[in-house]
């Protein structure tokens, strides 16, 4: 969240009333932001001679751009302790010859295509309020407008440029003025050499630099008002003594511009001779049909219900004390004439945050104070929390594998297409696995289809440690299915490997043994009378014979020839293979870059279900 420092005893002054730190905290939980620190007792730095005046330190919420300057946060303390009413913001329409008028160009679609202004009539700075308007600049450069690439605001002194304005997008070349506390004229070149090392421009240097056109803004004697978004001219700066200041946005995105221009306009129109009128400019842009008059200041207005109010914060108000109380938040609300059981909230410019009723609601919650909603306890019986089956059946596995010695880990979804097919001997039919649209790096390329790859991959990173290695996972795969309206499925799969000076055959064959007697699987043997998919051990597809599972020779390029095996699972009298365990071939462990034996093991858990 920002933090906002304000002048302590002038910030009491505004608030007419003199806290204590504490009250002063109590008053800033109350309003729903926080006190960060008080500088009263600290050591504070010397300016000039004279020693930096008490500052207190305010955390504002990221969304509250209306209170990122002193103004803000004076207004709507006030408006909440009911020592000022909500400002009903004006537009004075200007006489037809006085309208200010900003033309666009058809370029600047090149670079940045959006433009806003407004003019503050009759403004009265003191030292403070033109720090504050500069900082409130520099906040929502940084916050709302991310460092300028979203929208770049210049203010100008109107009494020493002249309209209509224009606003255009020239080669770099073309563009010449003195820049901002500069003595000497530039181009649009030399100005981005020029500020290549400063420590406060050069960083917004590259939201143009790369560009064919620069956008420019000049007044109607073709003097530079603006170089958006890197700098201002000099000719035009604002100074303590400025009284008409013409303010320029210019934005890649609509909808910040707006917020950006309604922020600045509304905060400090309060010292406008009238307070709180703001002259409007026209913008003349028929090539994009945004010819319009900015800013416009209309409220948002929401319909919301009594009832929804209500029972969100447990309260029992009539629609005219919950009119009264939003007030307190700048709404200006009343009832409905239509409906009893809604209020219309007119929502003001200066709160952009808020979007929906629920927001409406918060609001209510903390006028009222959050310390005196009424404890309730829920009206039906609270529910209890129950793990999905597939989560449960593989915290069972867990618990069973680690008691057995083995330990868990837990490798990345993603990995290369590499290491999970070739790494592993074998090929991918196009069919099966995921594959990522715009991978970053190579090491993640598609979501796996085994877990195998993650665990071995665990092996060759722990290859320090003493031998035997045992390990184990229990997770998701992901694999392509064209009957599903997202075109894949997830399928918790039960895996482990043995790295060892033995081959471990026996170890993951044991581990499988226990696992499936744990899981009440019976082992079908030749003598219970069903017998396997070779010529001599075939399954009977008698339904009233026992479910169980058997193992059969397996013959594939993962694993050494002659050591490995496949899990075949009867149940309910339908067969399926659920998975293989065997020692891993020589290659494979050559990818792995491993030294010893290695044995694993895989099995789909969903099958248990």
């Amino acid at each position: 969240m920002p933090t906002i420092s304000v002048d302590k005893y002038k910030l009491y002054d505004a608030l007419g009333q003199k806290f204590t730190t504490e009250e002063f905290e109590d008053l800033c939980f109350e309003f729903g932001i926080e006190l960060d620190e008080d500088t009263e007792n600290q050591e504070r730095p010397v300016v000039d001679g004279v020693q930096e005046p008490p500052q207190l330190k305010i955390e504002i919420p990221a969304n509250r751009y209306d209170m990122l300057c002193f103004e803000g946060i004076a207004l709507n303390l006030n408006i909440f302790r009911g020592r000022a009413p909500s400002p009903n913001f004006t537009i004075v329409t200007p006489k037809e010859n006085e309208q200010h008028v900003i033309n666009v160009s058809p370029e600047t679609l090149k670079i940045r295509p959006y433009v806003a202004g407004a003019v503050l009539r009759n403004i009265k700075f003191t030292q403070d309020r033109y720090n504050s308007f500069i900082s409130l600049q520099d906040k929502l450069h940084q916050n709302l407008a991310r460092n300028r690439t979203l929208v770049a605001i210049g203010t100008h002194d109107l009494d020493t440029v002249k309209g209509p304005f224009t606003y255009e997008a020239l080669p770099p070349q073309d563009i010449k003025f003195t820049p901002l506390n500069q003595t000497k004229e530039m181009t649009g070149e030399e100005l981005m050499t020029f500020y290549e090392s400063d420590r406060h421009l050069g960083k917004f240097l590259h939201i143009i630099r790369d560009s064919p056109v620069y956008p420019v803004i000049y007044d109607a004697n073709r003097v530079v008002c603006s170089l958006p978004p890197i700098i201002n001219g000099e000719h035009s700066k604002i100074t303590i003594n400025t009284t008409n200041v013409f303010i320029e946005m210019t934005a890649t995105d609509m909808t910040k511009l707006q917020i950006v221009t309604d922020m600045m306009v509304t905060m400090f129109s309060m010292y406008c001779a009238e307070p709180f009128t703001i002259e409007p400019v026209k913008i003349v842009s028929d090539h994009n049909d945004l010819t319009r008059v900015t800013p416009t200041l209309q409220p948002r207005l929401f319909d919301v219900e009594v009832d929804y109010l209500n029972s969100c914060t447990g309260l029992d108000k009539t629609p005219e004390e919950l009119c009264q109380l939003l007030a307190k938040m700048s709404y200006l609300a009343k009832p409905s004439v239509k409906d009893q059981n809604l209020i219309q909230v007119a929502v003001p410019p200066t709160r952009a945050d808020v979007l929906h009723a629920c927001d409406i609601m918060e609001d209510l919650a903390v006028c009222y104070g959050y310390n005196n909603l009424p404890r309730t306890a829920p009206s039906r019986s609270a529910t209890i929390a129950a793990p999905l089956q597939i989560n449960k059946l593989s915290d069972i596995v867990r618990t069973e594998a680690a008691m057995a010695g083995w330990s868990e880990v837990m490798p990345l979804i993603l990995c290369s297409h590499d290491e999970n097919f070739a790494w592993l001997n074998r090929k991918d039919d196009g069919t099966t696995v995921v594959r990522l649209a715009n991978p970053k790096t190579l090491e993640y390329q598609v979501c796996r289809t085994t877990l195998l790859p993650g665990l071995l991959k665990t092996i060759r990173e722990n290859k320090s440690y003493g031998v035997p290695i045992k390990i184990f996972e229990s997770a998701d795969v992901v694999f392509k299915d064209e009957s599903l309206e997202r075109k894949a499925r997830n399928e918790r799969h039960f895996a482990a490997a043995w790295c060892g000076k033995t081959s471990g055959f026996e170890i993951v064959h044991g581990l499988l043994d226990r696992i499936l007697l744990m899981l009440r699987t019976a082992f079908i043997t030749h003598e219970a009378g069903l017998t396997g998919k070779s010529p001599d051990f075939q399954v009977a597809q008698d339904p009233t014979k026992p479910d169980g599972y058997w193992i059969e020779e397996l013959d594939e390029d993962t694993f050494f020839a002659g050591h490995a095996a496949s899990v075949y699972l009867r149940l309910d009298g339908k067969e399926q293979r659920i998975g293989e365990f065997g020692i891993l071939h020589p290659t494979v462990l050559e990818k792995f870059d491993l030294r010893y034996p290695v044995s694993t093991l895989e099995i789909n858990l969903e099958v248990f279900l």
